[in-house]
């Protein structure tokens, strides 16, 4: 099982995943459920994430390709048909079993590229969607054995929402407007006309050739591409350098000044490098 003091996407450090900086969301100590329709979402989510990012639009900088454009565009449609479709609102009554308990399952994890990817668009909708499934696998409705609430479906869906809205309004122009409207979503003739280079400048759409050999075969991705129970991870950690590293690291080195005063460990690691859509119920409220 994977530590539980951090919420931070988790290294996959395991042979050559590890060295390319492979990750997975984070359960904390929530390693499975009693909800059929959460694991479904987790684990639906977790597999069209790992299509997504072993495409080759991760190694080059430039704009995703449509291929990627039309992957996420499926994934929020369907992901939205699901929340949409199955959520219960609080006045409806839950479905409930006379004599049947369920026994649950674990959450499967699916590593993909995270920490090396070059593509910043895939890194930070990734990021986002690896939140996401954090928060699935976290949330309370986990101990429901049968129903979602429409409060369920608009935390999670809203991860979806605003990485679709990000993806439609710079990449296709649209206007923050025109993104928020309930059930956005791009048509087909713009998806078909989509063109970046209208909006980008021109040292965005070129980059230099990516490392070659680290492309993995299918035959290689097999031991990772069917899932990993989260009880059958190994102790997995965050991304060496990260926030609480640092901070940790300038702590240590305060303390061991007998002068009270503190200095800038020069060795310490440093800070990271419309309409037609299927309506997703709002986020709740503060």
């Amino acid at each position: 099982m994977p530590v539980i003091n951090t919420d931070a996407v988790l290294w996959y450090n395991v042979g050559q995943f590890g060295q390319l900086g492979y990750g997975v969301p984070n359960p904390s100590d929530d390693p499975g459920s009693l909800n059929p329709i959460i694991l479904d979402i987790v684990h639906l989510t977790g597999r069209n994430l790992f299509t997504i990012m072993h495409h080759e639009d991760v190694d080059m900088r430039t704009p995703p390709s449509i291929n990627t454009i039309r992957r996420i565009h499926k994934l929020y449609i369907r992901l939205g048909q699901i929340l949409a479709g199955r959520a219960i609102p609080p006045g409806e009554l839950n479905m409930e079993t006379l004599h049947v308990q369920p026994a649950g399952d674990t959450f499967k994890v699916f590593p993909v590229p995270f920490f090396k990817v070059r593509s910043p668009f895939l890194r930070r909708w990734s990021e986002m969607i690896m939140i996401m499934m954090a928060e699935a696998m976290q949330h309370t409705e986990n101990r429901k054995s049968m129903e979602i609430s429409t409060n369920f479906a608009g935390q999670i869906g809203q991860y979806m929402t605003r990485l679709y809205g990000n993806m439609a309004s710079e990449l296709f122009g649209k206007t923050r407007d025109e993104v928020k409207v309930p059930g956005f979503l791009l048509t087909e003739e713009e998806l078909g006309n989509y063109d970046p280079s209208r909006f980008f400048t021109s040292s965005e759409m070129i980059d230099t050739v990516p490392h070659l050999g680290h492309v993995f075969t299918e035959d290689r991705l097999s031991v990772i591409s069917d899932g990993i129970p989260v009880t059958s991870l190994p102790e997995l950690q965050p991304w060496p350098t990260n926030l609480t590293s640092y901070y940790n690291a300038k702590k240590k080195f305060r303390d061991a000044n007998t002068d009270g005063i503190s200095h800038d460990d020069p060795s310490a690691s440093g800070s990271p490098s419309a309409g037609g859509g299927p309506v997703i119920p709002p986020p709740p409220g503060p």
